[in-house]
């Protein structure tokens, strides 16, 4: 199949963005099936097109300018119940599966709830919250690899660490994955408190990406930063959040190099006043890869 003629130039990335920063994408598709995917990857290997891959675009800061590829924006949601499984798309919402899975009962994935990601990003992230991680209740994982093929990778077979997974370093596309829970009367209690704790302690309202560093060993990264005075501090159109310090909200049309110089600033005063290096946890895509 070719994909010439579903390729559209100039999608706004702001437009697919949390934060609502983001200049045109060379081309943008959007894709629903596995097998559209495994196409569409064939050819961008075959046309040496470079591609990203995004869900919500929930932890991605994009580059002013755009980016110089193809912008491939995953619906893969199809999601299927077996006993204490779920086998679902990568494009599924990783907050309204946390809703689903509680409301049936099953623990495992509470903290998913709220968490503004799809399965796909959660996985290569490997997202968490109130303790637990995405990689705690992963079975096995369905991935496209860069010439096309899908395979089926088992949770032994992948590593995982805070806020990272071993797809960071591959080229390809996650499109399935299968969790594995288990039956709890209290998994719908538990998060129901768990979404009203975030609602009451996050920016929800706000444009942002989420929490911007990570957590050092020294603590909570947004603890350190209101210890060093920089709740509501600002560069352009950039905000230090005045509710959650580790997030930076897109407060009045920022741009790019608002975030990022504010970013900065926070990483110095933070060394500067507590000696403690802040590690960026928002993903920055550059314009081009190449």
């Amino acid at each position: 199949m070719s994909y010439h003629s579903r390729l559209l130039p100039h999608k706004l990335l702001k437009q697919l963005s949390t934060f609502g920063i983001g200049g045109p994408a060379k081309y943008f598709i959007e894709i629903s099936t596995i097998e559209d995917m495994q196409g569409l990857i064939a050819f961008c290997a075959k046309e040496d097109l470079d591609y990203l891959v995004i869900g919500k675009g929930s932890n991605c800061l994009f580059d002013d300018r755009g980016f110089d590829g193809v912008v491939i924006l995953n619906k893969i949601s199809f999601c299927k119940f077996q006993k204490e499984q779920v086998h679902v798309g990568s494009g599924y919402s990783f907050s309204l599966l946390g809703v689903q899975t509680a409301r049936k009962g099953l623990s495992g994935l509470e903290f998913a709830s709220g968490i503004p990601a799809t399965v796909g990003g959660a996985v290569y992230m490997n997202a968490g919250a109130n303790g637990q991680e995405t990689k705690d209740h992963l079975l096995e994982v369905s991935f496209v690899n860069e010439r096309g093929d899908v395979e089926i990778l088992s949770r032994d077979q992948l590593s995982f660490s805070y806020r990272t997974s071993s797809f960071q370093k591959r080229k390809g596309a996650i499109v399935a994955a299968t969790f594995a829970l288990k039956d709890c009367p209290e998994a719908r209690k538990k998060q129901l408190t768990i979404i009203e704790y975030r609602t009451k302690t996050q920016p929800y309202g706000e444009k942002s990406a989420g929490c911007v560093f990570r957590n050092p060993l020294e603590g909570s990264a947004g603890a350190l930063i209101e210890k060093s005075g920089l709740k509501g501090q600002s560069m352009g159109g950039a905000e230090v959040s005045s509710l959650h310090a580790n997030f930076i909200i897109n407060k009045e049309d920022a741009k790019a190099e608002d975030i990022l110089s504010l970013a900065k600033h926070v990483q110095e005063k933070v060394k500067q006043s507590l000696g403690v290096d802040l590690e960026m946890e928002i993903r920055c895509i550059p314009y081009s890869r190449k």
